[in-house]
């Protein structure tokens, strides 16, 4: 890993959070992710499960984590599993964590190889009632591989069928939503990195670079601040591609006169940041491109000001809708006539505006969360709302982290340059 070790407790409370919600006499089991193939005898970069790296923080393949709080011999109630060191292996994949390595990262006391965990197992298993195994619930989930959480769950099913399964994926998806103190500072060095390449960027942008260039200086600016690299595909789309949302190409000129929208975020401690800001190729903005931005800004601050503990995000989100309304009549886009002939089933605002307004963030960049329960305090959202004009061939969204809490919202990007002016001002540096 690149960053710096993470503090262990952050690990112990999560498998503390989570065996507090299990059933009474039940193991739970958590497995990495494969391993998967490229081309020839390549393989991707390994990431690591998320749920299985907020249980234990290890980023290494071939891990385990088994949680059995009712086991009579404490030291099994949790277990850590790691692939045993291999010496000829490491000559060619590199060195694998060492027993002790692996409870200072994770907190968990009882290390086993994976190699030696069938004989102890089966008796954990044979003295439990219930099951948890985990699955990929989130709920933007396109990917139909038969993944290894799924194979280990039809392995289970078979070798035990006369136990009692139940799904991890359904206490995660509460637990993750809401992260801890700890987590988010975590997550505040993910975007203090974001923070630090903004800058950066806001003093190379000129006339005439490539987008990919661009993108270059991210991964540049992110790996030299000990990130493990950007934590999703960078978009960098000037003139009329930022209205393409996912637009990843970055293989365009961004020519004088044309604003160019960036969405990028670093991946640090396993946790990411997700930070969108448009600006002016040559550093200032025309009078429609401020009155534009300027719309934007106030739809940003506006969707800030009422996702509150308690909203629903269809709420949240129809709220933020009517207020897009008012700014798009005022900024020319929409008239009378517009909002009389509109579709009950796509308002007229969503011309301009065709995506979601926020979204949970944290190990994940798009985390898991409920999307129809009221938000809580503790959840991680972005607030991202957009304009986007056809006709005009431009683009612009402004997406901050905030944090939602008890006492209000803590916008964790609140030192990042936002407004036409502060935007202005480092680039005329």
């Amino acid at each position: 890993m690149k960053y710096l070790p993470l503090d262990p407790t952050i690990f112990v409370q999560n498998r503390k959070r989570f065996a507090g919600r299990m059933d009474k006499n039940s193991i739970a089991i958590f497995n990495s992710n494969d391993e998967l193939p490229t081309n020839g005898d390549a393989t991707h970069t390994f990431k690591q499960n998320s749920d299985l790296f907020w249980l234990c923080g290890i980023g290494q393949e071939d891990t385990m984590v088994i949680l059995f709080p009712d086991n009579p011999d404490p030291k099994f109630r949790e277990v850590l599993v790691l692939v045993r060191p291999n010496e000829l292996k490491e000559k060619w994949d590199g060195k694998r964590l060492r027993a002790d390595e692996a409870r200072k990262i994770s907190g968990i006391s009882t290390i086993l190889w994976l190699d030696s965990l069938e004989g102890l197992l089966q008796p954990w298993i044979h003295l439990a009632d219930n099951i948890y195994l985990n699955s990929n619930e989130n709920d933007r989930k396109s990917n139909l591989v038969p993944v290894r959480d799924y194979r280990y769950a039809e392995a289970m099913k078979q070798r035990y069928p006369l136990h009692r399964y139940l799904r991890s994926a359904r206490i995660m998806k509460e637990l993750r939503a809401v992260k801890t103190p700890q987590e988010v500072v975590v997550m505040q060095q993910a975007i203090d990195i974001t923070h630090n390449t903004f800058l950066r960027l806001l003093k190379f942008v000129r006339p005439g670079v490539m987008e990919y260039e661009i993108e270059a200086e991210i991964i540049h600016s992110f790996l030299s601040q000990r990130a493990t690299g950007p934590a999703y595909s960078s978009i960098v789309a000037s003139g009329d591609r930022a209205r393409t949302l996912h637009y990843i190409e970055n293989n365009q000129v961004c020519k004088d006169g044309e604003l160019i929208l960036m969405d990028f975020g670093a991946e640090y401690g396993g946790y990411c940041a997700d930070l969108t800001r448009t600006i002016p190729v040559n550093g200032k903005f025309t009078k429609r491109q401020k009155e534009v931005y300027n719309g934007c800004l106030h739809l940003h601050d506006y969707a800030k000001s009422i996702l509150k503990p308690g909203i629903t995000l269809a709420i949240y989100t129809d709220k933020v809708g009517a207020e897009a309304t008012k700014v798009f009549v005022k900024l020319g886009l929409l008239n009378r006539q517009d909002l009389k002939n509109e579709d009950k089933d796509n308002l007229a605002y969503r011309k301009y505006l065709y995506h979601g307004i926020s979204h949970h963030l944290g190990i994940d960049v798009h985390d898991l969360g409920s999307r129809t329960e009221p938000v809580k305090a503790g959840m991680v959202f972005t607030i991202e709302p957009g304009i986007y004009i056809e006709e005009e061939q431009m683009g612009i969204r402004i997406e901050n982290n905030v944090w939602l809490t008890k006492t209000g919202n803590k916008d964790l990007m609140a030192r990042i340059p936002i407004t036409v002016e502060e935007i202005e001002a480092v680039m005329k540096k």
